[in-house]
């Protein structure tokens, strides 16, 4: 079986919102962490790479690695960097890429996800949704672009279609959150 390095990225600085995505309350612990069990009752082993304000908070909330990005104004693509490269690249690894803020995925979406060979990413409706899984090779080519090269311009996933009613939240507005409280309990 191949190993998947999990990463689940919780660097940003939540502006949009107003609070922090990662600690925002669930009714089941902080998202990062719900997040995180979510991952881990799947066979994965997650690091969460984020900021330095909310490293320590993260870290409380949080049964796993835990590193910080010192630059996260950089972009998504530098905290994806530093995530691939704490995990290590190694013949065949595939990556498995979590926005804390797009937890919206099912489990049976992220089994099959899982079980996929290339870069691929779950998606509703045409549109392309998170998780994104990356194979061995674009997991090594992302390490040979600057960090603040947007993600979307470098690989090109296949799109698996699922019928996940919340694959699309992305949380950013209080009206966000709400949606966020009631995908908890059916995810």
């Amino acid at each position: 079986m191949t190993y998947i390095g999990c990463i689940v990225l919780a660097a940003g600085y939540s502006t949009r919102l107003g609070e922090e995505k990662a600690l925002l309350e669930t009714g089941e612990g902080p998202l990062v962490g719900w997040l995180v069990n979510r991952l881990q009752r799947q066979g994965l082993e997650p690091v969460v790479v984020t900021n330095e304000k909310l490293f320590e908070d993260i870290r409380e909330s949080v049964e796993c690695e835990v590193i910080c990005n010192p630059d996260p104004n950089s972009g998504r693509t530098g905290t994806v960097q530093l995530g691939i490269k704490r995990v290590g690249l190694a013949p065949g690894r595939k990556f498995l890429i979590v926005p804390v803020d797009r937890p919206g995925f099912s489990d049976s979406t992220l089994t099959s996800l899982l079980a996929v060979e290339s870069t691929a990413c779950p998606a509703s409706g045409g549109r392309g949704g998170h998780p994104l899984l990356l194979s061995e090779h674009d997991a090594f080519k992302i390490l040979d672009f600057p960090p603040s090269k947007p993600l979307r311009d470098l690989v090109e996933p296949i799109r698996m279609e699922v019928s996940d009613p919340f694959l699309h939240l992305n949380i950013d507005t209080p009206s966000d959150v709400e949606k966020l409280l009631k995908a908890v309990g059916s995810l």
